[in-house]
């Protein structure tokens, strides 16, 4: 079998801290996810990426692979002689499908290993699989919490212990406040258990449509807001949509494209009800696309009267 690159795959060091290594897997993740990526190889990276994470993000499993030592990514590769007796206590349970992985990871650390707690009767307790899906939700549905039906395919274990993907609908509660990019967790919604075993996770990749006007950054909200070469100068006040109607803005005289302007409190709620983030009205300067006679007139008496230089630092006349 080849050797696999963990962290080669995640593109993170060998001595990565568990933060760098799982946000360079929600990054992979959320590229490739097969759901929203149009690359030609989205899936396969994804497993890779999947794998990966699998294996760095558990300190006993990550120092078990790093015994193995650093080999060249897709070299012949074979476990040590010891390796069935060191690995057991590091195998996966059943809830992991082994059609996900590589021959590498299953030669490695098995599909099925370890078994949770004994249950009543002499059975086995078997946690369901955890399961990730991709969602995409209006901005509006961010500020006020929905709910989303997803047809998605979940794993099953059935009396032998073999794995098998059935299709169901799942219906799920998304909070306000999520942000473009989260994965945020539903207990409970992933693969059934087996044995009395607790159904897994399921974990949805929010993603936000695309707005006509707002764009976000966690729970900030901002607008480009195109203002007059004379409101800039002079000062005034314009409407402006917010997620929650039109408000009024104040603009400053003397004021500059690409200035900030903070609306506190009017961006997406934060969690636990502490607040929202703000809004940010950011200027941009615009001018007529076409003058009347007039309107020509005053600009160049403007011209010839304002001895302002935009460019005076540059030096020279």
């Amino acid at each position: 079998m080849q050797y696999k690159d963990y962290y080669g795959i995640l593109g993170v060091a060998r001595d990565a801290k568990p933060d760098d290594i799982k946000k360079a897997y929600r990054l992979l993740a959320r590229k490739f996810h097969p759901d929203v990526s149009k690359e030609p190889d989205a899936e396969e990276r994804f497993k890779e990426a999947k794998e990966a994470y699998e294996v760095l993000k558990d300190p006993e499993k990550r120092s078990a692979y790093d015994q193995l030592g650093a080999w060249r990514p897709g070299q012949e590769f074979r476990p040590p002689p010891d390796w069935e007796q060191q690995a057991r206590d590091f195998r996966f349970g059943y809830g992991t499908d082994a059609a996900d992985f590589s021959d590498f990871f299953s030669a490695l650390f098995g599909v099925r290993g370890r078994r949770n707690r004994a249950a009543p009767g002499g059975e086995f307790a078997i946690r369901g699989q955890d399961v990730e899906a991709a969602v995409r939700i209006a901005l509006a549905d961010a500020l006020r919490g929905t709910q989303a039906s997803l047809k998605i395919m979940l794993p099953e274990i059935d009396a032998r212990g073999t794995i098998t993907r059935a299709p169901r609908e799942v219906k799920v509660r998304i909070p306000k406040g999520v942000t473009d990019g989260e994965r945020l967790r539903v207990p409970g919604k992933g693969g059934r258990g087996m044995g009395g075993g607790p159904d897994g996770d399921l974990y949805l990749h929010i993603t936000f449509e695309r707005h006509p006007w707002f764009r976000t950054s966690g729970h900030d909200v901002y607008l480009e807001v195109p203002i007059t070469s004379w409101e800039a100068a002079l000062g005034a006040e314009v409407e402006i949509p917010t997620l929650e109607g039109r408000a009024k803005l104040k603009i400053p005289a003397g004021s500059r494209a690409g200035q900030k302007l903070r609306l506190s409190g009017k961006g997406l709620p934060l969690p636990a009800g502490r607040g929202h983030g703000d809004f940010y009205a950011v200027l941009q300067i615009a001018t007529p696309p076409k003058l009347s006679e007039r309107e020509r007139e005053l600009f160049q008496e403007l011209a010839g009267t304002s001895r302002f230089n935009p460019r005076g630092h540059f030096g020279g006349s």
